[in-house]
């Protein structure tokens, strides 16, 4: 007799046919279990059927993942995988174009199948479609369809990429090479070459040497959004395998061709808006091209070289007007030198390259100083002049401010920093600058200098202003300028009497807070609205989220989606496309009952984190999370698409699971909600001192003659 936790109930159908009802038991042979389905509708063959999925993929039952089948579930019976293969690979091979087309149509649907894939690639199925596609006979739509099948059996990893002829590729390349044509042919093709390139070192000479850098810009140009992220997926692949020699003549090529421009007109300012894995293109391209910066940035100024100390005198002749040093001897002349310097704001007036040692921002930080100095001299020498006509304590040291600013934009910038798999956060003002780095120098140090003034600052007050230049600077970048023109007009509307306000504001509610009534307050408030949080976080479980499956190819077609039902008893997930917008519940064909779940796992203790084991990042490791569920034999793996819903979701898990919500965007959201209600019961006591104890209370009188008797009254 079978226990109960291996019987589950479900339905199977077949077109012609009254569906089944069964209890199937999971301990029963999967063969044993479709005869007596065959049996059923009367069917001869058992081994010639199987079981499918009706709903979302479509997979073939296996006794490896036969243990996911829930109860509801519906199957279906259909072909086994080994008869689909071989009725496919004779369709695909018929004289009859109709059948062939309708061959790889389906082809193309059922190998995303592990199982159908293996049964079709032993019989060299694949080769098959691989002679179709060089020898280019066909019509655009069996190609396409050819080429959508080829790319769903290689995505199994069962061939390896490297076993393709050079004739494959070179007629890859030309789909890609060749003037609009089809655009489902172009968009495949796309995809076959970037996961070549990914592939190994000997596919991406190839696929480099065969692809035109000119067509790749031009796909660019096209409107079709899907041939556009394609394009930018390949190149940002060939960019990131090159070596530096490769990488450095492709940027050049790139620089020369006005990559950005065409980005910044036909991406950025299109009519529609960026999609998440287009951002992540356009983010890994800003991160590339910026790290180009990173030798220079790690590089110490070289005491001994003629040429970065001519830089440096270059820097103190475009401030100072100096009568001819030629005929000055070498004591005078090393005398004036010092005393410029000095009033250029280096710290070893005699020797000021030592300040340029430090990295970083090493000779990052000179070439900046020249850029300005040479590409805006009127306003290099009102600075320096400014600054030199103050009292010594109050004037803004150029030098020094412009390394420390140099290096505090190397770190809002993320210079040095390799991309991430899943970072999307690109700024568009890189896109409309060909040195960005440098042009927000120049706008920043008029800024710091604007900002000195304003605080009134001295020498000892150095550290004070970099801090609020550099919220200055990360506020205004945080709200996505598009021109270097509109990153300075609100760059300089954020002056120091606004950043005042903010910093006064938190002092105030600091100093509000911390009283001990209060504080007794908030412990009393806190139980109501962490009950709240916890309705929020459940309803947003209930909203749903949509997850990337992190792969290092085909990054963009994996989708799923997961969401809370109702009632709140049951997780529904199931793959989704990208333009799915909230999914309903019955369209998630998969669902976890929330009383099965054991555990919530989050970081590199998740089962997926743990088979990647070296080859994830930590901005990866920060968003992954996993939930156990029966006997902690499965999981769900998740990789949330930000930090934020990373809380949401660990959070609204935790309260499912009984437990308390730990995430730190709890903490901050129950501090802004007890601030806010502090603020309101207090607002009859506004600047009334509240003491730390309660009065105390007064002795009771002596006697209470006071009282009157108003019953007597009354009488």
């Amino acid at each position: 007799m079978p226990q109960q936790k291996d019987i589950v109930k479900i339905a199977i159908q077949m077109p012609g046919a009254y569906p089944q009802l069964i209890q199937l038991d999971q301990k029963k042979p999967l063969s044993a279990v479709i005869k007596e389905v065959c049996d059923g509708w009367n069917l001869p063959g058992p081994e010639n059927y199987a079981l499918q999925y009706t709903d979302g993929v479509q997979m073939y039952i296996t006794e490896s993942n036969r243990l996911d089948i829930k109860n509801g579930c519906i199957l279906r019976l259909t072909k086994a995988p080994g008869r689909c293969a071989e009725d496919l690979f004779k369709g695909i091979q018929s004289s009859d174009a109709g059948v062939r087309c309708d061959s790889l149509k389906e082809l193309a649907g059922v190998s995303t199948d592990m199982t159908f894939a293996q049964e079709f690639i032993s019989r060299n199925g694949h080769l098959l479609l691989v002679k179709i596609v060089e020898d280019s006979t066909e019509s655009n739509v069996i190609m396409t369809h050819t080429l959508k099948a080829f790319m769903e059996l290689m995505y199994h990893g069962i061939v390896s990429w490297e076993n393709l002829s050079t004739v494959f590729i070179k007629k890859i390349a030309s789909f890609v090479n060749a003037k609009p044509t089809d655009a489902s042919i172009q968009q495949v093709s796309l995809d076959i070459l970037e996961n070549m390139v990914l592939s190994s070192q000997s596919l991406f000479l190839q696929v480099k040497h065969e692809i035109t850098m000119e067509r790749l810009i031009a796909h660019l140009q096209v409107t079709n959004q899907q041939i556009q992220t394609k394009a930018m997926a390949l190149l940002m692949a060939l960019l990131q395998t090159a070596g530096d020699s490769d990488k450095q003549d492709m940027f050049a090529f790139l620089n020369k061709k006005n990559l950005r421009q065409y980005i910044y007109k036909n991406i950025i300012h299109s009519s529609g808006s960026v999609q998440d894995e287009m951002a992540h293109h356009l983010y890994v391209l800003q991160s590339v091209t910026l790290n180009h910066q990173e030798l220079r940035m790690r590089t110490p100024l070289d005491c001994y070289s003629q040429e970065q100390r001519d830089i440096l005198h270059g820097l103190r002749q475009a401030a100072f007007e100096t009568e001819s040093e030629n005929s000055l001897s070498n004591e005078r002349r090393r005398s004036l030198c010092a005393k410029e310097f000095k009033k250029l704001g280096f710290s070893n007036n005699s020797n000021p390259g030592q300040d340029l040692v430090r990295t970083p921002p090493g000779l990052l930080a000179l070439d900046t100083m020249f850029y300005f100095a040479t590409r805006y001299p009127d306003a290099y020498s009102r600075f320096v002049l400014e600054n030199s006509s103050r009292e010594d304590k109050h004037e803004c040291p150029f030098a020094r401010s412009s390394i420390q600013l140099t290096l505090i934009l190397c770190e809002i910038l993320r210079i040095g920093e390799p991309p991430s798999e899943t970072g999307s956060d690109y700024h568009p003002i890189f896109f409309s600058q060909d040195r960005l780095i440098e042009e927000l120098f120049c706008v920043c140090i008029q800024l710091l200098n604007k900002t000195w003034k304003e605080m009134r600052a001295t020498q000892e007050d150095f550290d004070k202003v970099m801090q609020v230049v550099r919220e200055q600077i990360t506020r205004t970048l945080s709200s996505k300028p598009t021109s270097l023109e509109l990153f300075k007009n609100k760059v300089n509307a954020l002056n120091y009497s606004e950043i005042l306000k903010l910093r006064q504001t938190e002092r105030l509610h600091q100093e509000e807070i911390l009283a001990p009534p209060v504080l007794e307050l908030k412990e009393r408030l806190k139980p109501e609205l962490l009950e709240l949080i916890r309705q929020q976080r459940l309803n947003r479980l209930c909203q749903g989220t949509m997850f990337r499956k992190i792969s290092s190819r085909r990054r963009q077609d994996k989708l799923w989606y997961c969401r809370l039902s109702p009632n709140h008893k049951m997780l529904h997930y199931g793959d989704v496309e990208e333009d799915s917008d909230n999914p309903t519940i019955e369209t998630l064909q998969e669902k976890i009952p929330v009383a099965d779940i054991k555990a919530l796992l989050t970081g590199k203790d998740c089962p997926h984190m743990k088979e990647n084991k070296g080859k994830q990042n930590k901005e990866v490791l920060d968003l992954a999370f996993s939930i156990t569920y029966d006997v902690e034999e499965y999981s769900l793996n998740f990789i949330a698409p930000s930090r934020t819903d990373f809380c949401l979701w660990t959070d609204g898990l935790s309260v499912l699971l009984g437990r308390d919500m730990s995430s730190e965007t709890m903490r901050s959201e129950l501090d802004i909600l007890l601030s806010m209600e502090i603020k309101l019961r207090l607002l009859d006591l506004e600047n009334v001192p509240i003491p730390d104890s309660a009065p105390s209370v007064p002795k009771p009188p002596s006697n209470y003659n006071f009282c009157y008797d108003f019953s007597q009254t009354e009488q």
